[in-house]
């Protein structure tokens, strides 16, 4: 409980005292506070998670750090000066490619030199991943071939009706996922389902729930804070190493998705892939079906165009991404070689992202 507050005065006093610049060698222990807040918003989404049983918990942090990083998008957005339209996209990409590569590959590695095979409902993934891929398609790839508008972006028809499609099948999902197929986004074995989530640290009744929720709206306002406080600190590292400015927002999007993804891992290292996927597919669906109406709308409403469309090697990315994991989650078995392949391919988004 102590880590967000201390981040959160310390945001505070960067803002109100210009001259406490977190640079230099305020670096470090900035670093240590964000990392440990990180780590706490972990800790309360468990519980909360352990509270509210699957899906329930892997939705609401999934949502709770979306709201957030569209609130910073925006700002960045109405600050941002004209022609600076591809934040979004950029955000949105780099977010995709962390959750379905960098977690996912990550998780699956861990979990199969532990258990050497993990089991899962692939009826849930693939569901995820049919909604995930129809929504990056018509948002990322599809305004590059469009010939209303010139350029890689939407005629605000075209744009109102990708904002209304993402938003409803977002809901489509999650009426399946709370209502209609509950147990296809359940542990299908008994024993694991049983034994998860029986850690002393993380029980309590609704007044320990309670405390939890309003702790990690905290902890996430604290992470995205920092993150957003320590953006001139590396992008002027990244200017000075020479290296795009794309990699900025790389940077943050990692960080912005450290809970959802050490909360991922840590369910995979205790053979709980179900849960593992829940949070990153649904991060990863949360994130584009979230903020691209969001961002959408404001576009619409300020009269300023939004570049959405792909670079030709992002488009490629994206493709072979959407293709690996509908094969490595379409069984409902995974062993090292998934993660290691998934891996690979999120060296390659590195690569790139630093190196054009």
């Amino acid at each position: 409980m102590l880590a967000p507050l201390l981040t959160l005065a310390a945001i505070a006093a960067a803002m109100l005292l210009p001259m406490i610049a977190i640079g230099g060698v305020l670096l470090v222990p900035a670093a240590a506070l964000l990392f440990a807040t990180v780590f706490a918003a972990v800790h309360h989404a468990e519980t909360i998670a352990h509270r509210l049983g699957d899906p329930y918990g892997a939705i609401l942090l999934a949502v709770a750090v979306t709201v957030i990083e569209v609130a910073l998008i925006v700002s960045i957005l109405l600050n941002a000066p004209p022609g600076t339209s591809e934040i979004a996209r950029d955000t949105v990409f780099a977010a995709i490619m962390i959750v379905l590569n960098g977690i996912v590959g990550l998780c699956l590695l861990i979990g199969g030199l532990r258990f050497r095979e993990q089991e899962f409902q692939p009826r849930g993934a693939t569901g995820a991943l049919a909604v995930l891929g129809t929504v990056v398609v018509l948002t990322l790839v599809l305004p590059n071939y469009t010939l209303a508008v010139p350029g890689p972006v939407y005629a605000p028809p075209q744009l109102l009706f990708v904002a209304v499609v993402s938003l409803a099948l977002y809901g489509l999902f999650l009426f399946v996922q709370m209502v209609r197929h509950q147990d296809h986004f359940r542990d299908g074995d008994p024993a694991i389902a049983a034994g998860a989530g029986h850690d002393a640290s993380v029980t309590g009744g609704w007044w320990t729930m309670t405390v939890a929720l309003v702790m990690l709206l905290l902890a996430l306002l604290a992470v995205i804070g920092m993150a957003e406080t320590l953006a001139p600190a590396v992008e002027h590292a990244v200017a000075r190493a020479g290296l795009p400015a794309a990699l900025v927002g790389v940077t943050i999007a990692m960080t912005v998705l450290l809970p959802e993804g050490t909360a991922a891992v840590r369910a995979a290292w205790g053979n709980r892939l179900q849960t593992s996927l829940n949070l990153a597919l649904g991060s990863a669906l949360a994130s584009i079906c979230l903020t691209i109406p969001v961002v959408a709308l404001m576009s619409l409403a300020l009269h300023q165009p939004l570049t959405l469309g792909l670079e030709a090697e992002h488009m490629v990315l994206l493709v072979l991404s959407l293709f690996m994991a509908t094969l490595s989650l379409a069984m409902g078995r995974t062993t090292i070689l998934q993660g290691g392949v998934h891996l690979v391919i999120f060296g390659a988004f590195l690569v790139l992202s630093a190196i054009p």
